[in-house]
C-alpha cells in the first residue's frame, strides 16, 4: 500500500533500445526548478540577433560538454547550446570509427551532471534528462539547425519563462 501512494516517475526512455548502439541522440537537460543560472540571452547589436552569454556556471557546464569526448571517446559531441535553463545537446555514439564498448547515454548525462554539480558545488539539474533517438538525415539537421536557432528564439521556447 505504501509504494502505491508514492509518486511515480514517468519512464522517459524507449523500451528495449539499446542507449549504446551507434547512433545520434537530442538531448535536453534542465536546470534544477528551471532557473535561469545557465546563461543570458541577449541581443548583439552588431550581430543583428540574439546572442548567448554563458554565466559562470554556463561557462563550466561548457568545459564538461567539451571533455566529454576525452572521457568517452567514442561518443561525439556534435552540437550544442547553453540556454537560461536548459541545454541541448547531439551526442553521437559511433563505435565503428572509435571500437571499442560504448557507454550509454544515461552513463554519459550522469557523469557530466555530476562533473558540473561537483564544480559548481551545487545541484544545478533536475533530474533526469529528456532524449530523442535521431532517426536519419532530415531529422539530424532539423534537430541541428533547432539548436543553432534556438537563442534567437528564446522566447517562444516552451522553456522560456516571464522575467
Amino acid at each position: 500500500m505504501e509504494n502505491e501512494s508514492k509518486k511515480s516517475r514517468k519512464k522517459n526512455r524507449l523500451k528495449d533500445f539499446d542507449y549504446s548502439s551507434n547512433a545520434s541522440y537530442f538531448l535536453t537537460i534542465c536546470s534544477d526548478r528551471r532557473k535561469e543560472i545557465f546563461s543570458k540571452i541577449v541581443y548583439n547589436e552588431t550581430v543583428g540577433a540574439n546572442i548567448v552569454r554563458p554565466s559562470a556556471i554556463g561557462k563550466i557546464i561548457e568545459n564538461d560538454i567539451l571533455k566529454i569526448e576525452n572521457i568517452y571517446p567514442c561518443v561525439f559531441v556534435d552540437s550544442y547550446v547553453i540556454m537560461p535553463n536548459h541545454i541541448h545537446l547531439i551526442l553521437t555514439i559511433d563505435t565503428i570509427r572509435r571500437p571499442m564498448v560504448a557507454p550509454t547515454i544515461a552513463m554519459v548525462i550522469k557523469q557530466f551532471k555530476g562533473a558540473v554539480s561537483k564544480e559548481t558545488g551545487t545541484t544545478v539539474w533536475q533530474k533526469g534528462f529528456y532524449d530523442h533517438i535521431i532517426r536519419d538525415d532530415e531529422d539530424y539537421n532539423t534537430k541541428a539547425q533547432y539548436i543553432d536557432t534556438n537563442p534567437l528564439t528564446w522566447e517562444r521556447d516552451e522553456l522560456y519563462t516571464e522575467r
